[in-house]
């Protein structure tokens, strides 16, 4: 399984918290390239809840991550 933002960004919208199976069907009806459903089908099994992104791809980057001043904008 991999990410990238590109891959990410399709499940900015998602209902969160949701599912395996939820994030699996949002991917599919949003849309997603196949790569996303594939790492979402790769997620563990049982019925566990994700509260977000984070909880999959850890490494996902907050807008702390970038050095971007929004008051000279």
């Amino acid at each position: 399984m991999y990410w990238t933002l590109e891959l990410a960004v399709y499940l900015e919208d998602a209902p969160w918290p949701a599912t395996k199976d939820e994030l699996i069907d949002f991917a599919k009806r949003s849309g997603a390239p196949l790569e996303v459903v594939e790492n979402l089908e790769q997620l563990e099994e049982f019925d566990h809840q994700y509260d977000s992104i984070e909880e999959i791809w850890p490494d996902y980057p907050t807008k702390e991550d970038f050095l971007f001043n929004e008051d000279e904008y």
